[in-house]
């Protein structure tokens, strides 16, 4: 059974469709990469998940509707929001206690060792940290909690780059071989292309691509073309076409890789550079 299930899910704010027939499934152990640019609709998508939005559509996370179901729902799920809101006056090893009181799937000794790799004493309130290390102790708590599905809306935002590096391949090494599922949604595709199992892409509220990542050389090829067999390139219709150092890279979608083997080099185009193929306005 699918871990999340949507099923052409609408929202509209006004005149702007945040979701507009949103469909598809994420499965159990998938890591899945929910990319698209400001006010595409990934935020009220996550929302709707989670039980924070109401919709129209069809929609069961761990077999439940979470319009009906949203209190069974978030005992097997967490989340990670782009701003974690931690009570100001709150010292951090107060904070380690609740969540320990309130969630019986929470894990103090790992929190705690998470915090031990920060410089973020157990003694300090919440107010003395900055914004960077109230982010890095909110995804301490979170990530100590046993879930069966993980959604990150902008996880790492405000941190710098070392500790995201950290986070990301503590992501991938403690959720490897597990059946838990995670959602991540950021605008640093870079920094996660290499943990995605699943790629979506969502623009003006509606998919544009639902793919595996290991499909996605089945279907788009990236052409760095030789200048003399540009016109014969073109020819093939190629979704997309940027300059690099004075020569063409086209985008291909659905075309043979034979028919480009002789025009340049060809490989697989990164999740970038796919994402700017795809929402590009050319």
């Amino acid at each position: 059974m699918s871990v999340v299930s949507t099923r052409n899910l609408n929202k509209r704010f006004g005149e702007t469709r945040a979701m507009d027939n949103v469909s598809f499934d994420i499965e159990p152990g998938s890591i899945v990469g929910l990319i698209g640019p400001n006010g595409a609709g990934k935020t009220t998508t996550l929302k709707a998940i989670l039980g924070l939005t109401d919709f129209e559509g069809g929609l069961s996370v761990l077999g439940q509707d979470p319009r009906h179901g949203r209190h069974q729902i978030m005992k097997r799920v967490c989340f990670i929001a782009d701003v974690g809101v931690l009570p100001r006056w709150l010292k951090v090893s107060d904070a380690i206690k609740y969540v320990e009181g309130v969630h019986e799937r929470f894990d103090r000794d790992k929190a705690v060792a998470l915090l031990k790799e920060t410089d973020i004493s157990p003694r300090r309130r919440i107010k003395q940290l900055s914004k960077g290390m109230v982010t890095q102790l909110h995804l301490a708590l979170v990530m100590s909690i046993d879930v069966d599905l993980l959604v990150l809306d902008e996880p790492t935002l405000g941190l710098d780059i070392l500790y995201r590096k950290t986070f990301y391949e503590r992501l991938l090494n403690d959720y490897f071989d597990k059946n838990t599922s995670i959602i991540v949604s950021t605008h640093q595709v870079e920094e996660i292309e290499s943990l995605l199992t699943h790629l979506l892409f969502i623009d003006q509220g509606e998919i544009v691509l639902d793919s595996a990542m290991d499909t996605l050389s089945e279907t788009y090829t990236e052409l760095l073309v030789n200048p003399e067999h540009l016109d014969q390139a073109m020819g093939l219709s190629p979704i997309h076409s940027r300059d690099v150092i004075g020569k063409k890279c086209l985008i291909f979608s659905n075309t043979e890789r034979a028919r480009l083997e002789p025009l340049g080099e060809i490989s697989t185009p990164s999740v970038t550079d796919l994402f700017v193929a795809l929402l590009s306005k050319e």
